[in-house]
């Protein structure tokens, strides 16, 4: 298999790539990132020298730089995009320039050079919040109803995605994930922003009441599901994937935090709440467990204290990352 993914120096794209080049070491991977805030090369650095991968820095929205990368492949992995809620209240546009004018140059490639699957990376968010103290999950027929501009461009991509599969017959999937944690998040995220701070000496800010709650997925649980869905997933299908089968709100993930580092809880602080904050996700993922024989493996109380010591353990990578996170939240945060 020749595989384009684009993103592939983001969060979960890196790991995605690490995962596929360790398992199945005769594909040929192509990334192709934009290097952003959000990706960085320094994540690659392990599987860089691999003779089977190759790096294109280039943007999803420059229709000949993709139709160079697509002809070249026959399988796309799409998971380059604009994903920081935050940003996306700042400053919508570029989120809806790359979320949703990015998958359509991609899709057109795709169409193009006869992709034998195109696989979108989506998340939850596109269905709005949950109340709490609901048993209520989304499912792969919950209705859309984004809250924020980052959630309806991924909830636009996703009706793109649809529509090249039924108008020209592209062999597409879709997947909706849950909150990722794990090694090389970008310290500007919640988990790893708590845990840098920590190890700094650093208050951790909560927004509002902190009891936001949200479904948290292993990134290499998130990587086994999208392997499943490339291999034995069926075109046309969409299926969701999550992690936790019990709530966890934000002020509960900070409190473990806490207590894995040996920190008492005077580090929390309470902060201005988000715009239009979404309360709950919770995700239903039956239909990937049912039909592709799919389910989480890592529990968040083991891999959440993985995570923490990776963290510990690789200042090397997030260290020169950490100080544009915090300029960024300066402003935003009072």
């Amino acid at each position: 298999m020749n595989l384009l993914v684009t993103g592939g120096a983001g969060f979960i794209g890196n790991n995605f790539i690490r995962y596929w080049l360790n398992k199945y070491p005769k594909d040929k991977i192509l990334n192709f990132d934009k290097l952003t805030y959000a990706g960085h090369i320094s994540s690659t650095r392990d599987f860089s020298q691999n003779n089977n991968y190759e790096f294109i820095k280039g943007d999803v929205c420059d229709a000949k730089a993709v139709d160079e990368a697509v002809k070249k492949t026959d399988t796309i992995v799409h998971f380059a995009a604009e994903s920081h809620v935050d940003r996306s209240i700042l400053d919508p546009l570029v989120f809806v320039h790359t979320n949703v004018m990015g998958t359509q140059v991609l899709l057109e490639a795709a169409v193009k050079y006869k992709i034998n699957r195109f696989h979108h990376v989506s998340t939850d968010e596109v269905f709005g919040e949950l109340k709490l103290g609901t048993n209520k999950k989304f499912n792969e027929t919950t209705q859309y109803d984004p809250k924020s501009p980052y959630s309806a461009s991924k909830a636009a991509s996703d009706h793109l995605v649809r529509a090249y599969g039924k108008t020209y017959s592209l062999p597409i999937t879709i997947s909706n994930c849950s909150n990722n944690y794990g090694p090389f998040q970008d310290p500007e995220k919640f988990i790893p922003r708590a845990v840098t701070n920590l190890i700094d000496g650093k208050s951790v800010p909560i927004y509002g009441d902190g009891k936001y709650t949200r479904d948290w997925l292993y990134v290499e649980d998130h990587v086994r599901a999208i392997e499943t869905i490339l291999t034995k997933g069926k075109a046309g299908e969409t299926y969701l994937i999550g992690g936790l089968t019990e709530d966890i709100n934000n002020l509960e993930v900070v409190r473990m935090i806490l207590k894995i580092l040996n920190i008492n809880g005077s580090y929390i602080k309470y902060v201005k709440d988000r715009a239009a904050h979404d309360r709950r996700y919770a995700v239903d993922w039956r239909k990937i467990h049912s039909k592709l024989k799919w389910k989480p493996m890592y529990g968040f109380d083991t891999w959440l204290e993985k995570t923490v010591e990776w963290y510990k353990n690789n200042e090397w990578w997030w260290r020169p990352l950490k100080k544009k996170a915090e300029v960024f939240y300066r402003n935003t945060e009072k």
